[in-house]
């Protein structure tokens, strides 16, 4: 496989995929690209005057809100900008799953949603498009009519869909009904006016080239196709993504390659896979627990060798291939093998001034919380209760002068 050059790696230069004029009208409307486009080609064909489309007063409110909060006060420059605090809506899926005639707590997608801007969000990932049957639209809204309904609360509560972790197939060549399920998911995302579509898992759970080969195959075509639709393809990682790939030295009695280059999997998918269709949403907690348990391997010479991983580095080098992140804390756990237990956001140790001074870019990156730990089976309102805690500790991360 020839690797691909990436022009992304470096900071300077103009964002590619960076809103252009009509882009904020082509969100608001829910249509894909290539349709806005056509559109606007006829109408102008026709003279045909359009109605001006803005954000709802809703967002429009959250935009300017915070803004520029603590500037030139002597606490530094914010980190994460009002409009770009988002939270992935697994954090509280005990509330999006709740039945509304059992509880006066917030339950089903519309009331999450409100309750999520109340705290101060303007921005939602979504892990799929169900909820309880009895909350408002019935249990699933994967659907054009769903998404149309979800895309209207949205837009009520000033919240902007960033991406979902949904359907990536998991066949290779792509099946007729594969595809058609991809491209449904395509417009779906679409409507509800997300850059991004992603998955929850990584390309590959091997530590072999030839699969991670495989995968960026699959993951080029893929993206392709979600390119043609106006959707960036985005592929979230977990700790073991971080691990050595296995590419050289002596073989096993299967063939298999048993020592490493000390190139990590996730790096190397990021050589061969198009900059141009491929995304990926770095879990920083993920990231940190592959720096504790992946500092050294053994090399092709049967030497081992010392490598302690630095995330915030990855992304400087490959800087607009992380168009979003999870914000996920946790303390330090010296028993269960990953060096730390997850915690609500802005309560744990994890550096994240230093992470998000060093990689910058702050108008680019959608940082998306999560803690999987939230919900709880003896507190219902724990999940929406941590999502605030979790709003507070982004909102408050500072530049240090």
């Amino acid at each position: 496989m020839t690797p691909f050059t990436d022009p992304s790696r470096s900071d300077a230069g103009t964002d590619p995929s960076a809103d252009g004029p009509g882009e904020s009208l082509r969100r608001s409307l829910g249509v894909n690209r290539r349709r806005f486009l056509s559109t606007c080609t006829a109408v102008a064909a026709g003279a045909v005057a359009a109605p001006v489309f803005g954000a709802s007063p809703a967002l429009a409110h959250g935009r300017d809100r915070d803004h520029d909060h603590g500037q030139g006060q002597g606490q530094g420059q914010i980190l994460v900008p009002a409009d770009k605090r988002g939270i992935i809506l697994y954090t509280v899926r005990d509330a999006t799953a709740r039945d509304p005639l059992a509880s006066d707590l917030p339950s089903g997608f519309r009331e999450v949603f409100k309750q999520l801007s109340r705290h101060g969000y303007r921005q939602v990932e979504f892990a799929g498009y169900n909820q309880h049957a009895n909350a408002p639209g019935g249990a699933s809204l994967e659907s054009v009519k769903g998404a149309r309904l979800l895309r209207s609360w949205l837009d009520d509560y000033g919240l902007r869909a960033q991406g979902n972790h949904g359907f990536i197939p998991s066949s290779w060549p792509l099946t007729a009904a594969d595809k058609d399920t991809f491209k449904k998911h395509l417009e779906i995302a679409n409507i509800l006016g997300m850059d991004h579509m992603g998955t929850g898992g990584d390309p590959t759970g091997s530590s072999y080239r030839a699969d991670w080969d495989v995968a960026a195959d699959k993951w080029n075509a893929l993206g392709a196709i979600a390119h043609r639709e106006g959707i960036k393809l985005y592929t979230h990682n977990h700790d073991s993504a971080y691990g050595f790939l296995l590419d050289g030295g002596p073989l096993d009695d299967q063939g298999r390659p048993t020592r490493s280059s000390g190139i990590r999997k996730l790096e190397y998918f990021l050589k061969v896979t198009d900059p141009k269709v491929v995304w990926l949403e770095m879990d920083i907690f993920w990231a940190h627990v592959a720096q504790y348990k992946f500092h050294e391997y053994t090399a092709h010479d049967g030497s081992t060798r010392k490598n302690v991983f630095d995330p915030a580095g990855l992304v400087v080098r490959y800087n607009r291939r992380y168009p979003l992140f999870h914000a996920k804390d946790g303390v330090v756990s010296t028993t269960n093998g990953m060096g730390y237990d997850m915690v609500p956001f802005g309560t744990g140790v994890i550096d994240y001034t230093t992470f998000f001074s060093r990689v910058g870019l702050r108008n680019y990156h959608n940082p998306m919380v999560e803690d999987d730990n939230s919900p709880s089976a003896t507190d219902p309102s724990q999940s929406l209760r941590e999502a605030k805690i979790s709003y507070d500790g982004l909102a408050a991360l500072r530049k240090r002068r």
